[in-house]
């Protein structure tokens, strides 16, 4: 059943009361934010105040139109949001004067910027051939999500000390959320993160519900309000249409949390502000328990796309637990806590204010990070068919030892990289043959030179290389995928040749099986000549039939192939990009085979 079928009394023409979210009470509710242990909070709220707010230029936002550049503007937008998103918890929390007013700068100098929209996204502007925003047509992204929920939400929790300490604040926030978002949502039906052409993604929930929260809390005509309710469920209903019933999402794990994410949060705030639930849709179940199928150990998680190899501790790891606690599943509670406990926080306020107020006012999140006993989530094996993704471990439960995930799938995927056929190998969790991961956006990110930027093309990804690289779109793909799922073994084998341009080769069978009994991991490659690539990471000793892959002064992988039939090359590439070294430090090594004849067996084992 759709979203909107399950929330019809809201289509029906019966008035739907709205009530505000009391799960997240105002600043006047002591109770509650008394009992918060915020003191991690408002040590970092107090250095940040000791340091100026990061001023937001029209020559760093032009950057994306003059050389590709999209960070400046960026990231220092963000580090306006995280500041503004420190000092109201802060506010909240301790009701300090200098919290409130540092707030309340950050919320007027974001409410006196030309525009909230990321320049990679601003269609107006390039439309127009020019490199600023306009005012007067603002284009509702992922920027100005950003923003309007940070206003709606800091206005609900801070609302009444705002008509004390700033009279006028709560009405140019409001001017704002309609003149940037709210109008433009009502106004403009066809945006195209919209999915009307059954393509919904990230961008989807995401925008819908931080539109949400500004309608809800912010938007004072009640029939308006309950009008925008209205068309954020007609347009999260494009999302769900869409979403793969093994739960599966194809962005990733590191895309889960801006959209999948999000359409939780949504439905809780339908609930709560409605009364109207649709938790209980099918898909919801297997969807909240794709992150933790994709963990490989620690921080690493399987990072097919645009994800990076260690995803980040910044997430709001509370919704996961919630829903693991409405849906009766142990492992995704489990997993939620664990995470959080070994992040060190409660909360990130980088993951958005909303975030951050809900997981603080649930006691039950608290005492689940403080105390919750550890659990299990790390089955045998996972196999996610609509996306194709295999993942199989040496013994169900723990990270120790050998894990394998290998990729089919095809090369028209959102956030794709030239993939098909990939596979990553852990040892004891941590990714030895590894996927490079998401290199820093640039302005070329998102259009037709995308794959020129070398982490996203096959030849820096484990998979062969038949006279040419793999190619972009979905006709690329993997054909006859066919899974082993036992207790001795896990494997996926699959036909990789309609991966590469049409007719370089009528057949190329990869097969990567975890073999339970032998403690190792087979590659069979059944095709003709050619180069197979391995990305390693860590330090890189090869010699003919092997190479070791070590940590610091540690073997812990050994790939070995029989001398006669491949022939070993093997060279580092040295980092630069900041988000890569965060996830493997200075450097990564490829090692290449170049095959003399098939077939090609690599058998990877663990170094004792």
């Amino acid at each position: 059943m759709s979203l909107r079928r399950r929330l019809s009394a809201l289509f029906d023409g019966s008035a739907v009361p709205l009530r505000a979210p009391e799960s997240v009470p105002d600043v006047r509710n002591r109770a509650v934010w008394d009992a918060v242990d915020g003191e991690f909070l408002l040590a970092e709220a107090t250095a940040v105040l000791a340091r100026p707010m990061p001023v937001l230029t029209a020559s760093a936002w032009a950057r994306t139109f003059r050389d590709g550049v999209r960070t400046e503007y960026e990231d220092a937008a963000g580090q306006v949001r995280d500041r503004v998103t420190l000092l109201v918890l802060a506010a909240v929390l301790d009701q300090g004067l200098p919290f409130l007013d540092g707030a309340i700068d950050g919320l007027v100098a974001l409410a006196e910027t030309t525009t909230w929209c990321w320049a990679p996204h601003e269609r107006f502007a390039a439309g127009r051939g020019e490199v600023l925003g306009d005012p007067d047509e603002p284009f509702l992204d992922l920027g100005a999500a950003e923003v309007v929920a940070l206003f709606a939400w800091a206005d609900h929790v801070l609302g009444p000390a705002f008509d004390v300490r700033a009279p006028g604040l709560r009405k140019r926030l409001q001017r704002e959320a309609d003149r940037r978002v709210l109008t433009p949502f009502e106004r403009v039906r066809d945006w195209h993160w919209l999915g009307l052409d059954g393509d919904a993604h990230n961008w989807n929930p995401w925008i819908h519900h931080a539109v949400l929260a500004a309608a809800l809390l912010l938007e004072p005509d009640p029939e308006r309000r309950l009008r925008l309710v209205r068309l954020v469920v007609e347009g999260l209903d494009h999302y769900v249409a869409v979403l793969p019933d093994d739960g599966g999402i194809d962005e990733g794990v590191a895309y889960w949390w801006h959209g999948a994410c999000r359409l939780l949060e949504a439905l809780d705030l339908l609930a709560e502000t409605t009364g109207l639930d649709a938790r209980g849709l099918p898909v919801l179940a297997p969807l909240i328990r794709f992150p933790h199928r994709m963990h490989l150990g620690g921080a690493a998680y399987v990072n097919a796309g645009d994800g990076p190899a260690r995803l980040p501790a910044a997430q709001p790891w509370h919704v996961l637990h919630r829903w693991g606690e409405r849906l009766g599943d142990a492992g995704v509670r489990a997993h939620a806590a664990s995470r959080a406990r070994e992040s060190g926080r409660l909360v990130w306020p980088q993951a958005g204010l909303g975030r951050a107020l809900a997981g603080l006012a649930d006691p039950r999140w608290r005492r689940a990070v403080a105390a919750e006993p550890a659990g299990t989530w790390l089955a045998r094996e996972e196999w996610l068919p609509r996306v194709q993704v295999l993942v199989a471990r040496e013994t169900a439960g723990t990270p120790a030892g050998l894990t394998v995930a290998v990729k089919a799938g095809h090369n028209g995927e959102r956030h794709n990289h030239l993939d098909v056929g990939t596979f990553w190998v852990a040892v004891d969790g941590v990714p030895v043959v590894a996927d490079v991961g998401q290199p820093t956006y640039t302005a070329a990110s998102f259009g037709p030179d995308r794959y020129g930027a070398w982490p996203l093309r096959s030849e820096w990804h484990n998979v062969p290389e038949p006279g040419a690289p793999q190619q972009p779109g979905r006709e690329h793909g993997a054909r006859d995928v066919r899974v082993e799922l036992t207790a001795a073994a896990t494997g996926l084998s699959a036909d990789l040749a309609g991966a590469y341009p049409e007719g370089l080769v009528r057949r190329w069978i990869r097969t990567v099986r975890l073999v339970r009994d032998e403690a190792c991991v087979l590659v069979d490659d059944e095709g003709v000549t050619g180069l197979l690539r391995y990305v390693l990471a860590g330090d890189v000793e090869v010699g003919a039939g092997y190479a070791v892959v070590s940590h610091g002064e540690s073997p812990v992988l050994r790939l070995t192939w029989d001398p006669l039939v491949a022939t070993p090359e093997f060279a580092y590439r040295a980092l630069d990009d900041p988000l890569l070294r965060a996830s493997w430090g200075e450097r990564l090594g490829r090692l290449t085979l170049v095959v003399r004849a098939g077939p090609v067996r690599v058998r990877l084992e663990r170094v004792p």
